[in-house]
């Protein structure tokens, strides 16, 4: 390799570089959407939250019709926004995008040593794309995503609690991490750490209290449930349900399907269980949860797919590719990461390949359903040893 192509390898391969360069990028797209005003999903949490301090429900039709679109998220992600909300209008949207930014980066790069330095870097450079679209409009996928990966790592490194913290902080604010207690089977004290997490529930889901009186917590609840089942009708989204010519929108069965699918997993999963004290295999189950709870939820957008790509990426690198995976990498990469972006995709040939075609929602079942074969279904001891 010519010595200047080697140094800008090394330049990106370093990860220092990397942060500074999405830094100052995350704080570039955040000013360009702020001094414009249109950070609507920021708007979105910080009227919510302050309408919940103000003793305002901000779920349903009648609070989305005030504020241009509907709040989703649990009374728990209320009483954790209120750092951010209670900020100056001007401040808070960037401590936002960059506080995420940050942990995203840092969720990677702390990651277990059985990846890389080298390999942490490229899963970064993936899927920085996505992540620059996702904190662009100012979303919540991005911590939905972190959490995933950090519980992961603390669940290995042996601090089940706070692994059990957080999925139930992801659990209790937008639901997709609520999954991962699943995998809580493949490692040491089941019992004790099923202790923890019902001391934990019990805290979270009453720590809304703070400011809500004890009769009005269930109906509080039950509000937030029905916000979430109005919202999945509003629109057209990017999740197995929509996927012609299968289905035209969420099928009134489609709760059986998610837990039909959900249960074939966890099946897969308790079979397995020789198989739960590899790491590859506890990664890769992890890769394949993260994309269950895209593909199969009630309502994903295109951006929402940095869940299911993040997992997807260390699904990939815990594993010597075979051919299959290398074309599987790129496609996933240029249709799923490269064609949302509109500076780099015209609108129309976007439009084409993800709503007329559907491909990202093809390339990304196919390469979800070969990671639940490879997972499950095939020996994972040569897998095992790609990481020595």
């Amino acid at each position: 390799m010519a010595p200047t192509l080697l140094r800008v390898k090394n330049f990106f391969l370093s990860p220092r570089n990397l942060y500074l360069i999405g830094f100052v990028c995350v704080f570039a797209l955040s000013f360009l959407d702020v001094s414009r005003g249109r950070h609507f999903n920021f708007l979105i949490f910080q009227n919510s939250t302050l309408d919940f301090w103000h003793h305002i429900n901000p779920y349903g039709a009648e609070w989305a019709a005030a504020h241009h679109d509907y709040f989703l998220y649990g009374p728990l992600f209320s009483v954790l926004f209120a750092p951010f909300a209670f900020l100056p209008d001007w401040l808070g949207p960037f401590v936002w995008n960059l506080f995420n930014y940050s942990l995203y980066f840092a969720a990677i790069f702390t990651l277990p040593d059985k990846y890389t330095v080298n390999q942490k870097c490229r899963v970064f450079l993936y899927t920085f794309l996505i992540l620059a679209t996702t904190l662009y409009s100012f979303q919540y996928n991005v911590a939905v995503a972190y959490l995933f990966i950090f519980a992961f790592s603390l669940l290995e490194r042996g601090r089940a609690f706070w692994a059990i913290v957080l999925i139930l902080i992801s659990g209790f604010t937008k639901v997709y991490g609520i999954f991962e207690l699943g995998l809580l089977l493949c490692y040491p004290h089941f019992w004790r750490n099923m202790g923890y997490v019902v001391v934990v529930s019990a805290v979270l889901l009453l720590l809304p209290m703070l400011n809500l009186h004890y009769t009005e917590l269930v109906p509080y609840y039950q509000s937030w449930v029905d916000g979430l089942t109005l919202h999945k009708d509003t629109r057209t989204w990017q999740t197995i349900f929509f996927l012609r010519p299968f289905f035209h929108g969420m099928p009134a069965y489609g709760m059986w399907i998610q837990i039909g699918v959900i249960m074939a997993l966890a099946g897969m999963l308790i079979a397995n269980y020789r198989r739960w004290n590899q790491f590859v295999f506890r990664i890769q189950s992890l890769a394949i949860l993260m994309g269950w709870v895209i593909l199969f939820s009630n309502s994903a957008e295109k951006h929402t797919y940095v869940i299911a790509l993040l997992g997807y990426l260390l699904w990939y690198w815990s594993r010597r590719p075979e051919p299959i995976d290398k074309v599987l990498f790129w496609a996933n990469f240029i249709v799923l990461v490269v064609v949302p972006v509109d500076l780099i995709c015209p609108p129309k040939v976007m439009l084409f390949l993800t709503e007329t075609l559907q491909l990202n929602l093809w390339i990304f079942i196919v390469t979800w359903l070969r990671m639940c074969y490879v997972t499950f279904f095939r020996d994972s001891q040569i897998r095992e040893a790609s990481f020595e």
